[in-house]
């Protein structure tokens, strides 16, 4: 069998200690599964065979399996099952990849994949002692972002910041500041436009009491010049700043995969069909580039070539790494992230992926192209993939 994107739902991405800052990532889950259910209201949702949801930190209100927390919280029957994944910025897409995997290999019919991530809300943790009944101080070590409770065994080069991971990039491929603010104000141009024109109107689900309507981090006014008054974030003499790189965030996102034959039961057409997937692995530091990577062994598995691409959503996780990828891929980047990126949107670790999915699901419709690829960096050195086919384009 064949596995397909039939809807996706997200909540609007807020920013941290911002408008969702009160809200459990659990709770923002389930108004992401109920957002997406709603899509489809004729399905019954004893029918779901899985629930694959991705999710970056589980050292908070998001441990213990937080997609089976949100999918009993959403009000689904407690006979649907579903499991959490970890892959750090890429969970939700590799749980829209394994959600797809288990439709082709024919263990469920209908899966719903995605994730979540409140970052605003990760809690601070102390590391158990090696005795009882220390007498010194312990330190509280954030869950946030980054790298914690570093095993000394890593080679030191491995743990760097991201950003330093991000300058490093830049020195390596000659990326200049100014660049960077360019593609940074572009994401946040497009974004706004997007939202302006009503493009995510029918993506977005509200959360309840967050008084939120859109996505919270985007800058309609931002520009070149203003971007580059702000001072370096990770290096003295670096050009990696708050303006070109990608914020804190909360959010969830969720898409509803499901095989051909499922469309009687889900009660709509499917919309973009799996095509090919990719996964791909560099030295931690250089996690920034390894999209290039997994996206061409996407392509692979597709059988199709970039220049059967029409669009493509790039995770921004910084404007150089975004730039060195899309520089090695040799494409347009007038294809890229055309209704803006995560720069502008922002990027809540584990609900990413599903976003980019699902983003890019409506572009292809949109824009009447047959290919398009979803690609995200992950911390550690990864990097994931999926090529998706338009179901109109591809008939």
């Amino acid at each position: 069998m064949t596995a397909f994107v039939y809807a996706a739902a997200r909540t609007p991405f807020g920013r941290f200690n911002g408008a969702l800052a009160g809200v459990r990532p659990d709770d923002l889950a389930a108004t992401a599964i109920r957002g997406l259910l709603a899509k489809a209201p004729g399905l019954d949702p004893a029918a779901i065979g899985e629930i694959v949801w991705g999710n970056a930190n589980q050292a908070g209100e998001d441990n213990r399996n937080v997609g089976r927390m949100a999918g009993l919280l959403a009000g689904l029957p407690v006979s649907v099952p579903a499991t959490t994944v970890n892959r750090l910025c890429g969970s939700s897409l590799d749980a829209a990849a394994i959600g797809s995997r288990t439709i082709d290999v024919g263990d469920a019919d209908i899966v719903l994949a995605g994730g979540v991530e409140s970052m605003t809300r990760a809690p601070w943790v102390l590391p158990k002692p090696d005795r009882a009944f220390p007498a010194g101080h312990v330190t509280a070590v954030s869950t946030t972002l980054g790298w914690r409770l570093v095993n000394p065994r890593m080679p030191a080069e491995w743990t760097v910041s991201l950003g330093e991971c991000n300058e490093q990039l830049r020195e390596r491929f000659g990326i200049p500041r100014e660049r960077q603010d360019e593609f940074a104000v572009r994401s946040h141009r497009l974004a706004a436009a997007a939202w302006d024109e009503g493009f995510y109107d029918d993506l977005v689900v509200p959360v309840d009491g967050a008084g939120l309507a859109r996505d919270e981090g985007i800058r309609a006014g931002s520009t070149v010049e203003k971007l580059a008054a702000l001072k370096p974030s990770f290096r003295p003499d670096g050009t990696i700043t708050a303006g070109n790189a990608s914020p804190l965030n909360d959010g969830a996102s969720a898409v509803l995969l499901g095989s051909a034959a499922a469309a009687d039961l889900i009660g709509l057409p499917p919309l973009a069909r799996i095509a090919g997937r990719g996964a791909a692995a560099l030295e931690p530091q250089a996690f920034g580039f390894a999209p290039v990577e997994a996206a061409e062994r996407a392509l692979a598995r597709a059988g199709i070539g970039w220049d059967r691409v029409g669009a493509v959503e790039l995770n921004e996780a910084f404007a150089v790494q975004s730039l060195a990828c899309v520089d090695a891929w040799g494409i347009d980047p007038g294809i890229v992230n055309v209704r803006g990126g995560a720069l502008a949107i922002g990027h809540p670790l584990g609900a990413s992926g599903t976003r980019l999915l699902g983003t890019l699901t409506k572009v292809l419709a949109e824009r009447g192209e047959r290919y398009g690829v979803a690609a995200i960096c992950i911390g550690v050195g990864q990097a994931l993939a999926i090529v998706l086919e338009n179901v109109e384009t591809g008939r």
